[in-house]
């Protein structure tokens, strides 16, 4: 019987062993690829963001392999919406892709949401691999097989849990990264060392003070897939553990939501890894040192720590989090660097104070300038 595609990959590139499918972390993945297109079976399509970097790649893994289309789709937080959806369904019948086809995408963090979606939809289910072009993608939005785009009422509660067959991270992309697409990968990294703590947030404190361009990103990144593998392998569908990964995210989604999108991941999960120190600190958890610590982590990254959204803003736009249970929010906060709690329920009063304290600087909280 012939191989599937899932089994041939893992003869490239060899398989997670949290997730049991291949995550290449490589400086250049094209002649992987190329091998996996060729080795994959029936014709694949290449679906990618309309960036001009993106559809380079795409391109570039197409040149020298046969039956591959490749497709462009202009996206963006504010198209990932189920019309975008529509249009990339319509997009894969007409090239004819069919059940035991293969579906590559190409792009960053709502590619990989989207793209996942549309696979995990077409014709009940194709084969889905991600190609990671963000610091975002490559650190979490690929990994874990969570699909999914927004509603008018709220962000990623249309979608559904699907792994991939396989994920490549070039770290060639990220020399095409603007500084804000940078800094949504960024605080997703923070947030994973703060879960994780020891050597991972030890490493990011040292390498704080250096150029991004210095930093050992095959390393870093690495070490930040391996905390959110191990989370997604002991809650594949979220029922319990893997929720930690969402330290910051209720905040984060809301802070998004209530701005019109117009605020970026990034700059929200940090301001939301702040509220969640400072939730944590109301309620007893956290010691007031390590919450310094991360508030001075983010600083030296030049990562935002303030919005200038009201408490009241973020306080409807919280009503549409799906991890809400019994109508009552769920908060994940850390009790140390490397112990984080999820299914915290808080009073209003202290989320509100937490969140009318998020419009001031956190001078007052000690934390060091920028370098």
């Amino acid at each position: 019987m012939a191989a599937r595609a899932e089994d041939r990959v893992s003869a490239i590139a060899e398989r997670n062993e949290d997730l049991g499918y291949p995550i290449v972390v490589a400086e250049n993945i094209g002649a992987t690829m190329r091998t996996f297109l060729r080795q994959s079976g029936p014709p694949a399509v290449i679906l990618c963001d309309a960036n001009r970097h993106v559809r380079a790649i795409a391109d570039d893994l197409r040149s020298g392999t046969r039956n591959v289309a490749v497709l462009s789709f202009a996206l963006g937080e504010s198209r990932k919406r189920m019309t975008t959806v529509e249009r990339v369904l319509d997009a894969m019948l007409t090239a004819g892709v069919e059940r035991d086809g293969l579906v590559i995408g190409a792009g960053g963090g709502v590619a990989s949401d989207l793209f996942g979606f549309a696979a995990a939809t077409y014709m009940r289910g194709v084969r889905y691999a991600h190609i990671a072009t963000s610091l975002l993608a490559m650190v979490d939005a690929a990994i874990g097989g969570k699909t999914g785009v927004d509603l008018r009422g709220g962000k990623n509660l249309a979608g559904c849990f699907r792994d991939p067959v396989a994920v490549f991270c070039p770290l060639e992309a990220l020399a095409t990264l603007s500084p804000a697409a940078f800094r949504e990968g960024l605080a997703e990294i923070v947030k994973a060392a703060v879960i994780e703590g020891g050597e991972l947030f030890e490493q990011l404190e040292e390498l704080a003070a250096h150029p991004l361009r210095w930093w050992p990103w095959s390393e870093v990144i690495s070490a930040a897939i391996k905390v959110k593998t191990m989370a997604v392998a002991d809650d594949r569908l979220e029922a319990g553990t893997r929720a930690t990964l969402n330290l910051g995210h209720t905040f984060a989604h809301a802070i998004e939501r209530a701005a019109k999108y117009r605020i970026g991941h990034g700059v929200a999960v940090s301001i939301g890894l702040r509220a969640a120190g400072m939730l944590a600190l109301r309620t007893g958890r956290f010691s007031r040192d390590e919450h310094l610590r991360v508030l001075t982590l983010l600083t030296l990254l030049g990562l935002p720590l303030q919005t200038t959204l009201s408490a009241d803003a973020i306080l409807v736009a919280m009503q549409a989090d799906k991890k809400k249970r019994g109508g009552r929010l769920r908060f994940v906060l850390p009790r140390a660097i490397g112990d984080v709690e999820y299914d915290v329920v808080c009073g209003e009063r202290t989320v509100r104070a937490v969140l009318e304290r998020l419009r001031r600087p956190p001078e007052a909280e000690n934390v060091r300038a920028r370098r």
